[in-house]
């Protein structure tokens, strides 16, 4: 039994014996002492007094079984909050680990792109060094005097068929100045078109092969310098057009024996060439040119190649802003998992405030005057 039960049993046994007294004196003031009377007010007084015994004793259980089922009704809830906080935190921590495991294989997945893509590009820049080692070493050939020679205009055509690509070169082509060449190589600028042509001294060197002495030797020996220095006359005023073509022009030579007659025996028509810039060459020569202006084409395709490299670099590029927006993504989750964490814990903040709340309520104060009035009026009955 708390206080408050103490206080208002304290209280009925005030009123009860505030009773008897009042009945006492009642029965003073009367005529006679009625025996009988106060025999049976007492014995109602009694009653009255067992009875209200009696409901404060209830009164005290009800209220300790009240208490009991607040005690287990707080308890289950603090179960259910436990068990809902454990869900809550469970099902946090697995999409973290989710979220986790995700981001570790997209980066995964990002960084072998990246490095597929960084092997690509070396592998380019190495292939780039190789190419401009053997283009420089093409040049070396390509500067040889000992070029040698062709085999006629069908072989001509024939060569450059086979070691240029279509779109590098055309066949009797005509200039702005009206001339037609043989056929135009396309480089890109420097050096530009070249053109090349066609030119075999035959009866100058057969006259000079089949020469009989000395003195008809001298006579074919200048007729086939005469016929060879046109040829590089004509073909330098022909074919090389300041701003159209290169500066200079290729002179084929349809036989090895021309080639080689003219470099052993006529040097000084070779140096007219060159001062002319009409480079003679046999089929020999002109394949390895022809090798040396496929490697410049290929090079200038490998520098138009540079864009791809550019375009891999920029994709690359795209690959580590992916990167760092998973990054980034990652760092949201993990504000977000912290931010979940906060509002459960504010959650449980106000649910422990209102079980606090409900278990300060003052049931016993609301319930006791009404049972102490109703003891009052029954008091009351019985004293009447």
């Amino acid at each position: 039994m708390d206080a408050d039960t103490a206080s208002v049993l304290g209280l009925a046994i005030f009123v009860g014996a505030f009773v008897v007294m009042y009945a006492l004196r009642t029965m003073k003031k009367d005529d006679g002492p009625d025996v009988n009377h106060l025999a049976d007010t007492a014995a109602r007084l009694v009653e009255a007094q067992t009875m209200l015994a009696g409901r404060l004793a209830q009164m005290a259980d009800s209220q300790t079984a009240a208490q009991a089922r607040m005690a287990e009704q707080l308890q289950a809830q603090e179960n259910v909050v436990r068990t809902l906080l454990d869900e809550r935190l469970a099902d946090v921590s697995r999409k973290v680990g989710e979220n986790l495991e995700k981001s570790s294989t997209k980066n995964t997945e990002a960084l072998g792109a990246l490095s597929e893509r960084l092997a690509v590009i070396d592998a380019a820049q190495k292939n780039i060094t190789e190419l401009s080692a053997e283009v420089v070493g093409l040049q070396d050939i390509l500067s040889n005097k000992q070029a040698r020679g062709a085999i006629g205009q069908t072989q001509m055509e024939d060569l450059v068929r086979n070691m240029l690509p279509s779109n590098a070169y055309e066949f009797q082509v005509t200039l702005t100045n009206g001339k037609r060449a043989d056929c135009v190589i396309r480089l890109p600028n420097p050096p530009g078109m070249i053109a090349v042509d066609s030119k075999y001294p035959h009866e100058a060197f057969l006259a000079l092969c089949a020469a009989p002495d000395e003195r008809a030797r001298a006579a074919a020996e200048q007729q086939f310098r005469g016929d060879v220095l046109k040829h590089i006359k004509d073909i330098a005023e022909k074919y090389i057009v300041p701003g159209e073509t290169a500066d200079s022009a290729i002179m084929f030579v349809p036989a090895e024996s021309v080639f080689a007659e003219l470099h052993d025996r006529f040097p000084q028509v070779v140096e007219e060439g060159f001062r002319r810039r009409v480079y003679i060459v046999s089929p020999t020569t002109l394949m390895a040119t022809l090798n040396t202006i496929r490697t410049i084409l290929k090079d200038a395709r490998m520098r138009e190649q540079a864009h791809v490299i550019q375009t891999e670099i920029g994709k690359m590029m795209e690959d580590v802003k992916r990167l760092d927006t998973r990054v980034t993504a990652l760092g949201t989750h993990f504000d977000q998992a912290l931010k979940d964490v906060t509002e459960i814990r504010t959650s449980t903040g106000k649910i422990v405030k209102r079980g606090q709340e409900i278990e300060n309520i003052p049931l016993e104060k609301d319930t006791a005057p009404a049972i102490q009035g109703d003891n009052v009026t029954q008091l009351r009955v019985i004293a009447e």
